[in-house]
């Protein structure tokens, strides 16, 4: 225990000129577990050492069951809270507490006492309460004479009125103390549990005062109370955000920003997040008009702005979609009519090409735009042929908008060949198409058209819009190579086209 110097001699240590004191001392941890107490509180309390530390004193000292009791009881544990919340001294004019007192028949009863009591923190090292210091002196023969002087107003009773009249004042002020600090608690939990976050700054280093919960979810960090900005959040040194409080403490303008985006590690060796914020920093002022701390409060807006974003890619894509597909519509109407010189044949080949384009679009639409099944897109464009004659081999397969619109078409020409002239022109032909995917980083699909049982196949004497679409199409839209073969038993293509070069569309 350290020791005290007076007048600069050695003369009593702290801990004996505690234990000597005739009032009343205790002092508890922060759970409320006595952790030291002098003489003088044994004594008024009947209790000894051994029984009373590390014993909580709620649970040692109860306060009785009944409403009075119960109101005392928690006078004393808000009084403790304040001081472990505030870390300042707190104060109590009159608390009730009965105490053990043994009477001349050697009888111990329990003695209502009225006290005064004064609770101090004990700070450590650190900075932080480590203990609570009680302080008490009882007051009960005053309160007893202030009781008597409400029955008594004779001249001789002054006296003692004077003394009720001060308890009286005392209680007063502290029943206001407990509304105030009612009223107090009740805003703060308002502060704390507000939607939007919170935060408030002092000094012109901007030092955390006060922040809400959604604050501390915000930044993914709870310990920045007494630290400043930058040293809490050491992520926004280089950001906008500090030029912001720095403008608002020297302008004493208030700042307002919509969607403004912050980096933020919000975990501990994290990377960092881009966040979007909507905020408004204000000016505090003291009575005098002097600037002294900033408000800043606001709502996290980062699902609203990426939703934005999003929309508006998706309305960029959609206007480019458009545009490509009327382009496509463009160039099969004018390579079918240079090929149909007759209405009703140029207008039956253009209505089955549009219905093969609209049914992949179709596909796609289901999974909104996300891509469409390869099998899907076969069995599309080959339904009506039955599905008997028309046989699959091969995974699964996702593709993405822009190769299943391309190969949409190419499957189409390819059934629209058979159908006229190939082996799905007879009853007993067949189709048989089946694919691979090979490569793992860079993936290809490997596809083969292959007609059996139809008419004898001779090479085409020249080559019609189909073909040069199919091989438009592999080459140029989709950076792919296609072979196609023209044995007397059945038509053949192989198709090959790279899978992981990005949607183009």
């Amino acid at each position: 225990m350290k020791e005290l110097l007076i007048s600069g001699e050695l003369a009593v240590d702290l801990a004996s000129a505690f234990d000597a004191s005739p009032n009343p001392y205790m002092l508890i941890t922060p759970d409320f577990r006595f952790a030291a107490m002098n003489e003088a509180y044994l004594q008024v309390t009947g209790s000894t050492r051994a029984a009373l530390i590390g014993q909580n004193l709620f649970d040692i000292f109860d306060a009785g069951p009944t409403e009075a009791g119960r109101e005392n009881s928690r006078q004393l544990r808000a009084s403790f809270e304040r001081v472990l919340e505030t870390g300042q001294p707190d104060h109590l004019a009159v608390i009730r507490y009965a105490i053990p007192t043994v009477q001349a028949s050697g009888k111990t009863i329990m003695e209502e006492r009225y006290w005064t009591a004064t609770h101090t923190p004990i700070r450590d090292a650190d900075g932080r309460t480590a203990y609570i210091l009680q302080h008490t002196n009882d007051i009960t023969e005053l309160e007893v004479l202030r009781r008597k002087a409400a029955g008594h107003q004779t001249e001789s009773a002054l006296n003692i009125m004077i003394g009720g009249d001060i308890l009286t004042r005392a209680e007063h002020v502290q029943e206001d103390n407990r509304r105030l600090q009612s009223e107090r608690n009740r805003l703060y939990d308002i502060f704390m549990q507000a939607p939007g976050f919170i935060a408030i700054l002092s000094g012109p280093d901007h030092v955390f005062q006060m922040h809400n919960a959604a604050y501390a979810r915000l930044v993914g960090r709870s310990d920045l109370v007494g630290k400043s900005v930058v040293e809490a959040i050491p992520e926004v040194r280089e950001q906008r955000l500090i030029d912001l409080l720095d403008r608002v403490w020297t302008t004493g303008e208030a700042i307002e920003g919509r969607g403004s985006p912050v980096q933020l590690q919000r975990q501990t060796d994290g990377p960092l997040e881009t966040v979007y914020v909507d905020f408004i920093f204000q000016p505090i002022r003291d009575e005098t008009g002097q600037i002294v701390g900033i408000f800043g409060q606001g709502h996290e807006v980062t699902d609203t702005v990426l939703a934005v974003d999003r929309q508006r890619l998706m309305i960029d894509e959609l206007n480019h979609r458009v545009k490509n597909t009327l382009a496509t519509v463009q160039s099969i109407a004018m390579q079918t009519a240079r090929t149909h010189v007759d209405p009703a044949s140029f207008a039956e080949t253009f209505q089955a090409r549009l219905m093969a384009l609209s049914h992949t679009h179709d596909l796609l639409t289901r999974s909104h735009w996300e891509g469409a099944e390869l099998r899907a897109i076969l069995e599309h464009e080959t339904e009506a042929y039955g599905p008997q004659r028309v046989l699959f081999n091969g995974p699964a397969l996702a593709l993405t908008p822009a190769t299943a619109l391309s190969l949409g078409m190419i499957f189409h020409e390819l059934a629209t060949n058979a159908a006229k002239f190939g082996a799905l022109s007879v009853i007993e032909g067949r189709v048989l198409i089946d694919w691979t995917v090979t490569g793992t980083n860079t993936r290809t699909l490997n596809l083969t058209w292959r007609e059996l049982n139809g008419p004898e196949v001779e090479p085409p004497s020249r080559r019609g819009f189909g073909s040069r679409l199919i091989e438009r199409s592999v080459h140029h839209d989709l950076a792919g190579s296609i072979e196609l073969r023209y044995p007397s038993e059945g038509f053949e293509a192989t198709i090959s086209i790279p899978l992981d070069r990005g949607d183009p569309t």
